[in-house]
């Protein structure tokens, strides 16, 4: 099998680069919070402050190809049925959503590819111009309105998801770890999702508004969401918390992809079935 899991091999390194991508934005944010620097923008604002570091442009081209991986993963994980979710509504709706994230993952991987090869500019900002684009765009289809409500309450829903799960739910679900690293490992992983749930909540919460103004400007991405934070009263506070919650998701993330179990299905065997079957329908034709 030593080819067998190319697939879970991918799936560990898309888990690093997406908790990568956490970490520098939780980061960023709380340096914000505090006063030193730092910002309060989206994923590719933050993969955009990384152009000007030593070997930056190296580094996006590794995120890049890590991005890519965990699309693919998450792809193949939802077709397949990896994480055995089952044909439930919920596991289903679940399976979709992992559909439309590995989607938005290659996007943030064509970005990241074309920063590093210089395809793209930098400053990628909150991330609000990107989801004031899409949502004008499904608010000019039929019934666009009613749709992107739809999503907003879905973006909504899943953050109450995850509050839950930070709350009372097993975080470590999918985890294979020593007994002695629980400690640290469920605390970090409850932080994280707690953050993420916040985050799409207010994401979700302006998507429903601009739904209902008809509006699309009213919609927010994850810098929009985390500069509400840091409007409010005690601002700086809420925005240091969940920040810091982001990048204890991201460090998840990196636990994930050294302890998380991955069911992938073995490349070689499926493509050797493949090929057998088409033999044996070859057969019954000729």
């Amino acid at each position: 099998m030593a080819n067998a899991n190319t697939l879970e091999t991918t799936a560990r390194v898309g888990y690093a680069a997406r908790g990568i991508v956490y970490m520098i934005v939780g980061g960023l944010a709380v340096m914000a919070a505090v006063g030193a620097g730092g910002d309060t923008g989206g994923s590719r604002s933050a993969l955009a402050s990384l152009i000007d570091e030593p070997f930056g442009k190296a580094l996006l081209a590794v995120i890049a190809l890590g991005l890519v991986a965990f699309a693919v993963w998450r792809e193949v994980a939802a077709l397949t049925d990896a994480d055995r979710r089952g044909t439930s509504g919920k596991g289903l709706a679940v399976r979709a959503a992992h559909v439309i994230s590995g989607i938005v993952y290659l996007s943030l991987a064509v970005y990241a590819a074309g920063l590093a090869f210089g395809w793209a500019t930098g400053g990628g900002g909150s991330g609000d111009e990107g989801a004031q684009g899409w949502s004008a765009w499904l608010m000019a289809k039929p019934f666009g309105r009613w749709l992107l409500g739809l999503v907003g309450l879905g973006i909504a829903g899943a953050g109450v998801g995850f509050l839950v799960r930070a709350w009372k739910g097993d975080v470590t679900k999918h985890l294979h770890y020593a007994p002695a690293q629980r400690g640290w490992v469920v605390p970090l992983g409850r932080a994280g999702f707690a953050a993420r749930g916040i985050v799409f909540l207010i994401i979700g919460g302006f998507l429903v508004v601009a739904a209902w103004q008809a509006q699309s400007s009213e919609a927010r991405g994850l810098g929009g969401a985390l500069r509400t934070l840091q409007e409010q009263p005690y601002g700086w506070i809420l925005l240091a918390l969940v920040a810091a919650g982001l990048f204890a998701f991201g460090a998840f993330g990196v636990v994930q992809a050294v302890y998380r179990r991955i069911d992938a299905p073995d490349i070689d065997d499926a493509a050797g079935d493949a090929k057998r079957a088409a033999q044996r329908g070859a057969r019954k034709v000729s």
